[in-house]
């Protein structure tokens, strides 16, 4: 499920299709930077840097990478926000 976040169920969506590196990568910072600690983000993008990108990003901010996956041109990236000072 993809929604805006609000209600703890589902994923804020960041569409990153069309976009070359790093922008997928900031963008997906920038939504980390609004939202709180254990809201889940869906990162679509076709960069294929992404997938490598976002797990290097991941282990170095605590953030959790929850999946990639790739459908059809299309990579779906799932990260949880990790929760503590600086988690942006």
């Amino acid at each position: 499920m993809i929604d805006d976040g609000r209600d703890g169920g589902g994923a804020v969506l960041v569409d990153a299709r069309g976009l070359a590196c790093p922008l997928p990568l900031v963008r997906l910072r920038q939504a980390l930077m609004l939202v709180e600690a254990g809201t889940r983000i869906c990162l679509l993008a076709t960069d294929p840097q992404t997938p490598e990108d976002v797990e290097a990003y991941a282990e170095a901010s605590g953030h959790r990478l929850l999946s990639v996956e790739a459908r059809g041109g299309t990579f779906v990236v799932l990260v949880e926000k990790r929760a503590g000072p600086g988690s942006g």
